[in-house]
């Protein structure tokens, strides 16, 4: 059970029985408020920065190494997705033979402590028990529930100086993960009390978060991000996730903006296309999910719900993605879908419709 403190001050709590930490860091870390608080942790620690945004196998080995040199028997994780995704691979790792790919290892859970402390209101990956990283310039999930953290320090101090456009793009990351948890076929109580927590929340903050940076919008906003990720730890993302991902590869566009102009065009063919419900609980259940996301985000309908994320979108100058070529633009795009977050998805997608779909998106 995972244990969730609001606050760097509980750090010292969190590492109760801990005698050395292995200290993951990205380059955020020198200019966050919190770093002298996490240098006086009181045990001895060792910083592990080696690793690139997109991080790599050879960078998660280099981790693993360092820890067990070290005789670390904690791990702190600083950072965004990326210091998330390597903490949790070493974590994965570290006990298994050096001899053979640690991706085609048995998963074990190792005992390593793992202490999550984000620096963005995003992913929600400090509660989650996935990572992403890159072999063979593949991309490998990794999942396990060994690696969700242990404990989570949400600190909302860190966003005052998050770079404005990050805060836009990871907050709407936040709220499509609790949208398609919503919605998935995959949901369940828990993961719907989660989700219409983190959808309420953020429709309440956003815009004092985004455009008046306060004290409280942070807070509330991470906390937004923490339920997401609790959400989609239970039923995965569906189809907006992946079809943001080769739109990040082909358009430049950050995740969190790439799955947030994805989501209201495949919603406005769901709420149209309901008959094609591949959701064991029918068609008037999805029905009645799309009508409480709706209400909870402060609408009458759905309609008015996809048009209300569409003026967020406006609002925060997050734009469509314009064409060069769009004929082969498109069928990169409409082959890249990965079907087994469309398993996920309520309603069917076939090629077609994920053609159609993605040339409503390209302007």
């Amino acid at each position: 059970m995972q244990t969730i403190y609001k606050g760097i001050s509980h750090l010292q709590k969190a590492l109760e029985g801990s005698k050395k930490a292995l200290l993951v860091v990205d380059s955020s870390f020198p200019f966050l408020s919190i770093k002298e608080n996490i240098e006086a942790m009181g045990i001895q620690y060792v910083t592990f920065d080696k690793f690139t945004p997109n991080p790599l196998y050879d960078d998660v080995c280099k981790g693993v190494d360092v820890l067990n040199k070290e005789n670390c028997d904690t791990i702190i994780a600083v950072g965004g997705g990326s210091a998330m995704d390597v903490a949790k691979c070493i974590k994965l790792y570290c006990k298994m033979s050096k001899d053979k790919l640690y991706l085609d290892q048995e998963y074990k859970d190792t005992g390593v402590k793992l202490i999550a402390i984000p620096t963005t209101a995003g992913t929600g990956s400090e509660s989650t028990r996935y990572a992403v990283i890159y072999y063979d310039n593949k991309k490998q999930s990794v999942t396990h529930d060994s690696i969700i953290p242990d404990v989570a320090i949400l600190e909302p101090e860190v966003l005052k100086t998050l770079p404005l456009y990050q805060k836009k793009c990871t907050m709407m990351d936040a709220l499509c993960q609790s949208i398609e948890s919503w919605w998935s076929v995959n949901s369940t109580d828990e993961s719907k009390t989660y989700s219409k927590k983190a959808v309420e929340t953020i429709m309440r903050w956003w815009r004092e978060y985004i455009f008046e940076n306060t004290d409280d919008s942070q807070k509330h906003i991470m906390e937004a991000a923490n339920y997401a990720g609790r959400a989609i730890c239970i039923t995965q993302t569906t189809a907006p996730h992946a079809f943001s991902y080769k739109m990040t590869s082909i358009y430049g566009l950050p995740h969190g903006h790439a799955v947030a102009i994805s989501l209201p065009e495949i919603w406005q063919y769901m709420l149209d296309n309901t008959n094609k419900c591949i959701d064991r609980r029918g068609k008037v259940y999805l029905e009645h999910i799309f009508h409480e996301i709706a209400t909870t985000m402060g609408t009458r309908n759905s309609a008015e719900a996809i048009s209300c994320f569409r003026d967020m979108l406006k609002e925060m100058s997050l734009s469509y993605p314009t064409s060069e070529d769009r004929k082969a633009e498109l069928n990169i795009l409409a082959t890249s879908v990965n079907p087994i977050r469309l398993r996920n998805n309520p309603v069917g997608l076939d090629t077609d419709t994920i053609l159609s779909i993605y040339d409503s998106i390209l302007i």
